[in-house]
């Protein structure tokens, strides 16, 4: 019972992020994150142009509101937008820019419409970029056209947390034509990453051996410090021992010409 309670639950996350996703398409839209609360659901909204998802007087928030509360039951739906830092490393959004103004220009500028949005992400800093546009372009028979330039992953776990993916799709007059983005982001560390520390001075090398060798000299002082006053106190105990046997000397001596 459990089991399916989880399921049920994950399934209307994933039926209310399609919803949103429908709503507010061609707006930027990156990505919905759904996080429960005491107060209710909070339904935060990613987007690259967040005054347009918001509307005149937040008219689109309490539309969706709404209609969540009507289609998906929930009690008391919050939702916020944040807005993304740099769109042009989402892949949802760039796959969204490449259906948008494929359905504006039209088939004859779709390699331009290509090119240009790989030259922006990369000068956004990412690492690689792959564009798979694929579909009746531009005949009427259906191909697939790939663009890509710079480093990108393929197989490993990088290639499946790491990198970032994105699908879309755009209605021409020929039919539906398929859009896949992948994105590897400046930020992520590979495993075969590797860093060599700088030469160090021949001065900082000489303070280094300095500071090395007076460790080592107070180390073995420390260390021979028990040996030290151990031959201090028997050098002390035969000093002693020797004043005795002088001062019984001289007694013994008296005693025997006492005897005599």
């Amino acid at each position: 019972m459990i089991e399916k309670k989880f399921v049920a639950d994950k399934l209307r996350e994933f039926k209310i992020q399609e919803f949103i996703t429908e709503t507010v398409k061609k707006v930027g839209h990156s990505h919905t994150k759904l996080i429960k609360t005491p107060l209710g659901e909070k339904i935060i909204i990613y987007t690259s142009r967040p005054g347009l998802v918001v509307g005149r007087k937040g008219q689109n928030i309490k539309k969706i509101t709404s209609a969540l509360k009507k289609r998906f039951h929930l009690e008391n739906p919050q939702v916020e937008i944040s807005e993304v830092e740099n769109p042009n490393l989402d892949a949802q959004i760039v796959a969204e820019n490449i259906a948008s103004s494929l359905e504006r220009f039209g088939l004859s500028r779709f390699k331009g419409v290509g090119h240009k949005m790989m030259s922006e992400v990369m000068n956004a800093g990412a690492r690689g970029i792959e564009i798979v546009i694929s579909g009746k372009i531009p005949s009427s028979r259906a191909r697939r056209w790939r663009f890509y330039q710079g480093y990108l992953k393929k197989c490993g776990d990088i290639a499946v947390s790491g990198v970032r993916k994105a699908y879309s799709t755009a209605e021409l007059k020929t039919g539906t034509v398929g859009i896949v983005v992948k994105i590897m982001p400046p930020d992520i560390r590979l495993p075969d990453d590797i860093k060599i520390r700088p030469a160090v001075a021949e001065t900082e090398k000489d303070d280094e051996t300095a500071k090395e060798a007076a460790k080592s000299e107070t180390k073995e002082d420390v260390e021979k410090a028990p040996a030290k006053e151990e031959k201090e106190e028997k050098k002390k105990s035969k000093k002693v021992s020797k004043k005795k046997a002088e001062e019984i000397k001289p007694k013994k001596k008296k005693a025997a010409k006492k005897k005599e």
